[in-house]
């Protein structure tokens, strides 16, 4: 389609999407009333009040600048609102506290005593026994598939989800916590899970937790001495890992002096032949195994009874069901550890349960739902959002990056991806993880919109542009959605409603662009899974309402959030208009602290006013913020956040210098959008190794993300001055991203040292 006819077709649209207004415009204002939409989406961040003028201002996190923002408001009726209070005072600090209703599964959590996670799934089973509760989807067989270009690659031909009832799931657990047992774990010595999220990993930590067993989680991309540093550091014994991984353990072994038995989760087709090249001495047992030794026991270990059982060496010993108290470990999760090693953070079970009531507060999940299980389980927000599905009868089908979509690697052609045959209304999704979800949905999107012909083109084009002006306007477009963006929204089922995004900003473009094509609402949760935007789609079912982008909203039911002035960095609580500082966090959610670290648990955590409070500056506010020559101050992970955005970024990791009056940056490039941006430009015949060591391209880059930096109201100091192609995709076995894909700042300014010093010689 030339300009011209490109012209004559969007003002034939325009013309008929006039008219289309004009005859249904007094329609849609009686019935979706959209000044009220507007109005709640500007209210709902949660409101606290003024000590001076006693007036309500919202407060909330900015995602581009990461600071707690208040805004001056008209109050909305006291029941329609998320409040949040300032419970104490001062020149050098304030505590806000929310004052939001809790929902039905919070009150039930309270009103039943569900003070533990044994507790909880006991109450799950009792009330949705027959339902459907985990599900694994069908390898029936792989297969080769030859490529247009002559390649072979490996495809799986899938059938359907098989279920296990929530009684069943319960089941389960418990002949694997009773298993153990009879394998010698006692109660409160520490088991790992090393393995991909699959319904035998949610089967395992319940039966885990069911017999007091503190459960180590562990990512399953960890690099070698990450994974043995954890192993260690808990000395374990006995490790719960995947047939898939146990090739990786098999290296990790001679790392791990302390374990002794090996339990994995069989694979769907392939079987374990041999043991050989296992370090003597280490007993590898399968996971239906030890189901089947804890179903044998069954009737010797029920809670508060003493039996004598033959343990695995012979001996006799008297063993006990030990069910957990609410101060009891339940976890110990590494985490990524974007410095240094990584830490093992101790999660006791009132500390999961606290963050469960947050959940159950900051999203509503419905019976009717069905959600789509694929993050890893060994983060706990992962973890907590099924255990809300869980909480509420919501069955969890798993899926993999694999496999989730029809277009994913290892989906034969022709055949369905696990989102096709699932039909999920729900998911979780993490935005710095871009291999598993955000690339592979959008790559879908437009793969589907440019196979069509140019009309369609331009349809789509059009009308993504007229779904966007009105939905900023309070308005839903029903027919657009079902005529223009059915077809976007059958990639993930057809029946999507609800993402849920944590673990990092998702930018506002993003965010919006998701939400318009796919048809969802998209809830961010983001600071250490402590603030949740606001959605209670109960009070008005018919819209989700809190409609803004670029923030992600109040601080959560069960958590107080102390703002304290850091002279340093000149961020203080008396700044007009917006009291800033660093973030304290504190409430039953709080972490008991580091495992067998105790100087730097003093560190991040104390106790005050009856309650635990963590610091979170050296997580997400101080170390973020870099002070240049000229007295600026630059937030890396705000100016990544945004310069990734551009087509051109695949990952980016920004660094300053507080000697020099610019910062610079490490950029992995798209491929094909580099090679594309070079061709423009002139540059042809080159690999793209050679385009990567170009000055001239460089320099093109440079003035690219310049413009996008503009674009995104980056400030001129904040956006590189000189950058680096890098041609390898950093990944965690480099050591340079974490498991949840967060840069390791110091890893990588290590590795690159010479051409950081380059760039500002440059």
């Amino acid at each position: 389609m030339d300009g011209v006819g490109f012209r004559l077709a969007i003002g034939a649209l325009r013309a008929l999407a006039f008219v289309y207004d004009v005859l249904t415009f007094p329609v849609y204002v009686i019935l979706q009333r959209p000044w009220r939409q507007r109005q709640l989406s500007r209210r709902i961040k949660g409101y606290i009040f003024d000590v001076e003028t006693d007036r309500p201002n919202d407060i909330s996190i900015d995602v581009k600048g990461n600071d707690i923002t208040n805004h001056f408001s008209d109050p909305p009726p006291p029941s329609k609102i998320a409040k949040a209070k300032p419970v104490t005072q001062d020149t050098k600090s304030i505590t806000y506290r929310s004052t939001s209703e809790p929902n039905e599964h919070h009150i039930i959590l309270v009103r039943e005593n569900l003070d533990t996670m044994v507790k909880m799934f006991e109450y799950c089973s009792k009330r949705y026994p027959n339902k459907r509760c985990l599900g694994t989807r069908e390898i029936l067989a792989e297969e080769d598939e030859v490529q247009p270009n002559g390649r072979v690659f490996k495809k799986y031909v899938m059938g359907e989800y098989r279920w296990k009832t929530f009684a069943e799931v319960n089941v389960l657990a418990a002949n694997f916590g009773r298993g153990l047992r009879e394998l010698g774990n006692m109660p409160r010595q520490n088991i790992v899970i090393f393995a991909e999220t699959r319904a035998e990993w949610m089967i395992a930590a319940h039966g885990i937790f069911k017999q007091n067993i503190p459960l180590v989680t562990i990512y399953a991309t960890l690099g070698d001495e990450a994974i043995a540093h954890g192993i260690n550091e808990t000395e374990v014994t006995t490790v719960v890992t995947s047939f898939d991984l146990l090739p990786k353990f098999k290296r990790i072994l001679a790392l791990t002096p302390t374990v002794k038995t090996i339990i994995y989760m069989e694979d769907q087709l392939k079987t374990l032949e041999n043991t050989d090249g296992y370090k003597e001495g280490v007993e590898i047992i399968k996971f239906a195994d030890v189901l089947k030794k804890g179903a044998q026991s069954s009737l010797v270990l029920k809670k508060g009874a003493q039996s004598t059982l033959v343990l695995k060496k012979g001996a006799q010993s008297t063993l006990e069901s030990c069910p957990p108290t609410a101060d009891d470990p339940a976890i110990i999760m590494y985490t990524s550890g974007s410095t240094g090693v990584p830490k093992g953070v101790m999660l006791l079970h009132k500390n999961l349960i606290a963050t469960l009531k947050a959940f159950c507060d900051a999203a509503d999940i419905y019976e009717t739902d069905v959600m789509i299980g694929f993050l890893p389980l060994a983060h706990v927000f992962e973890l907590m959002v099924e255990s809300v599905c869980l909480l509420t009868g919501v069955p969890i089908g798993y899926s993999g990056a694999l496999t989730m979509i029809d277009s994913s690697s290892k989906i034969k052609k022709g055949t369905k991806g696990d989102a096709s045959v699932l039909h999920p209304t729900c998911m979780t999704s993490v935005p710095v993880m871009p291999s598993l979800f955000w690339t592979g949905y959008r790559r879908a999107y437009r793969e589907k919109v440019s196979k069509g012909s140019n009309v369609k083109k331009v349809i789509f084009k059009f009308a993504y542009d007229y779904k966007t002006k009105w939905k900023r306007r309070g308005y839903s477009t029903p027919l657009l959605d079902k005529v223009v963006f059915a077809p976007i929204k059958q990639i993930m089922g057809g029946n999507m409603r609800l993402v849920i995004s944590g673990g990092a900003p998702l930018s506002p473009e993003t965010h919006e662009q998701i939400n318009n094509c796919l048809c969802v609402t998209i809830i961010q949760g983001y600071g250490l899974t402590e603030y949740v935007q606001r959605v209670r789609p109960r009070l008005y079912p018919k819209s989700y309402y809190d409609q803004s982008y670029g923030r992600v909203g109040a601080p959560v039911s069960v958590c107080d959030i102390k703002l304290v002035s850091w002279e340093e960095g000149n961020y203080r609580v008396t700044d007009k208009p917006h009291p800033r500082g660093e973030v304290l966090l504190g409430g039953d959610n709080i972490s008991a602290g580091y495992y067998k670290l105790p100087e730097k648990t003093g560190e991040d955590f104390f106790e005050a006013d009856g309650k635990r409070w963590f610091r979170t500056g050296g997580h997400h506010r101080k170390k973020d913020l870099v002070k240049l020559q000229a007295g600026e101050y630059v937030s890396l992970g705000k100016v990544e956040a945004q310069l990734k955005t551009c087509p051109l970024i695949d990952n980016i990791c920004v660094y300053g210098d507080s000697t020099k009056n610019f910062c610079v940056a490490l950029v992995v490039p798209n491929q094909q959008q580099l090679v594309d941006l070079a061709k423009k430009k002139g540059i042809e015949d080159k690999t793209f190794e050679e385009l990567c060591i170009d000055a001239e391209v460089e320099k093109v880059v440079v003035q690219e993300l310049a413009d996008h930096g503009k674009k995104s109201k980056l400030e001129k100091f904040e956006i590189p001055a000189a950058i680096k192609l890098v041609t390898e995709v950093w990944s965690p076995d480099m050591g340079l991203v974490t498991a949840a894909f967060k840069l390791k700042r110091k890893d990588i300014q290590e590795r690159y040292k010479h051409e950081i010093n380059r760039m500002y010689a440059s």
